[in-house]
């Protein structure tokens, strides 16, 4: 079966249809990762988006266990790539992408030309689109809604053991965070997007982290003021993407729209400071323009020179906008873990 992409400029692409059979809409965002596309179709930042993969060659690898996923189900809307492999070769794999697509209701594309649909992004920005495959639909804009209390957890989860107990505050977390901690030897205290620490009762705790996730910070207000409590307590925080917004946006600074995003596993930053590049795995449409007073530039996308990461001159808030688990991509920043463990 066919179905068409359609984006908000009028431009169309047909393809060959290998996910469910259905339409869907949403805000279509391009990657150029090379790897990882299980991790990344299961990284709940992309809740609401339609992922166009520019790697050529997808699904030759297949499916891993549910085990190595980054959350429970295929977050995208759906996926666009431009050249699905249905017979994957690997001792890991369990099913073929397309069988995966279909159990989880998410529609895909093998368009031709994806390269002529990422320079269109790139060109004009990200924008609005939807995969007809049966039935037309509206439009649909995920920034306008609260997309981090879909994805977040509902209840309270404790993890790991240890003598220091981090509390994960859930804005859509990707799993790697949480076994990154663990494996450090936290106990993890997993909170919804919007549980006040200080109103309600959980057990004493040193640190609190906030995840990554998707949508626009400005939309967790409550978690924002959250945030905003904790560093008036001077507890140790570290922010993660949509984390790092959070925070800066809780001390004062603001955040503002990318053209068309990062997201790889090769975005390069730079140590401030220093001449030290790390290659860093992003995924992410907003970013930090004005830095909270207080605090520093930490780290800058090499690519564009925009923020990657602030740290306070005094306290232990530090935030970034890479992700330091990797997962999929390269380790370069997993020491951020390290280092903010060391200031607790």
């Amino acid at each position: 079966m066919t179905g068409t992409l359609i984006l908000e400029d009028g431009s169309k692409f047909t393809g060959t249809s290998f996910g469910f059979q259905k339409s869907s809409a949403g805000e279509v965002v391009f990657s150029t990762g090379m790897v990882g596309y299980p991790e990344s179709l299961t990284d709940p930042s992309y809740k609401g988006q339609i992922l166009i993969l520019t790697y050529p060659i997808i699904g030759s690898y297949g499916v891993p266990d549910k085990k190595y996923w980054e959350s429970d189900a295929i977050q995208v809307s759906g996926l666009v790539v431009s050249n699905y492999i249905n017979t994957p070769s690997h001792f890991q794999s369990k099913f073929s992408l397309g069988d995966w697509l279909k159990r989880e209701k998410v529609p895909a594309l093998e368009i031709t030309d994806t390269r002529l649909l990422t320079q269109i992004i790139r060109t004009k920005g990200t924008m609005l689109g939807k995969i007809i495959i049966k039935k037309d639909l509206e439009f649909y804009d995920p920034n306008k809604t609260n997309l981090v209390a879909d994805v977040s957890t509902k209840k309270i989860l404790r993890e790991g053991t240890g003598t220091k107990t981090v509390v994960l505050i859930d804005c859509g977390t990707k799993l790697n965070i949480k076994r990154n901690l663990i494996k450090r030897g936290l106990k993890v205290i997993t909170v919804p997007w919007n549980f006040d620490l200080f109103t309600n009762k959980v057990e004493k705790f040193d640190a609190v982290v906030v995840s990554n996730g998707p949508g626009d910070p400005k939309m967790v207000q409550e978690t924002i003021n959250i945030v905003r409590k904790i560093l008036d307590k001077k507890i140790p925080l570290l922010g993660i993407c949509l984390g790092h917004q959070i925070l800066t946006l809780a001390g004062g600074g603001n955040t503002y729209k990318l053209k068309f995003g990062h997201r790889s596993q090769n975005q390069p930053c730079i140590l401030k400071g220093s001449k030290r590049c790390f290659l860093t795995t992003q995924n992410h449409s907003f970013a930090v323009n004005r830095i909270p007073n207080g605090f520093k530039s930490w780290f800058e996308n090499a690519n564009d020179g925009s923020n990657e990461g602030i740290i306070h001159k005094k306290y232990p808030f530090m935030s970034v906008q890479f992700h330091p688990e990797s997962n999929p991509g390269p380790q370069d920043g997993e020491w951020i873990f390290d280092y903010f463990l060391k200031r607790i």
